[in-house]
């Protein structure tokens, strides 16, 4: 298994398609705003969440720029989800990109 990199313009579609996002960033800079219907992830609740998703729907991972979420990406897909993006620009491009995407506070 493997992910792909990909650009926001071209997430916008997957993730309006109802693709799970997950948001890698610390827990402040989630709180301070965040993609619409991103899940915060971390080591406290990624088990979880691989134990409890649809390994068939299509993962966004998102970090501050788009390298972190590289490492993510390819863990999840060593844990058989199917299709997982790793989001170049990270959240820092898609908020400067589409403002209206995102939400503040939880």
């Amino acid at each position: 298994m493997t992910y792909t990199c990909i650009d926001v313009s071209d997430a916008l579609p997957i993730i309006e398609n109802d693709a799970t996002i997950v948001d890698i960033r610390d827990q402040a800079s989630y709180q301070q705003s965040h993609i619409n219907n991103a899940i915060l992830l971390n080591n406290d609740n990624v088990q979880a969440f691989i134990e409890q998703a649809d390994k068939n729907k299509p993962v966004v991972v998102c970090c501050y720029h788009g390298n972190s979420s590289k490492g993510a990406a390819e863990y999840l897909a060593a844990q058989g989800f199917q299709e997982v993006y790793s989001l170049n620009g990270g959240f820092s491009q898609w908020s400067a990109m589409f403002p209206e995407q995102c939400e503040l506070g939880v």
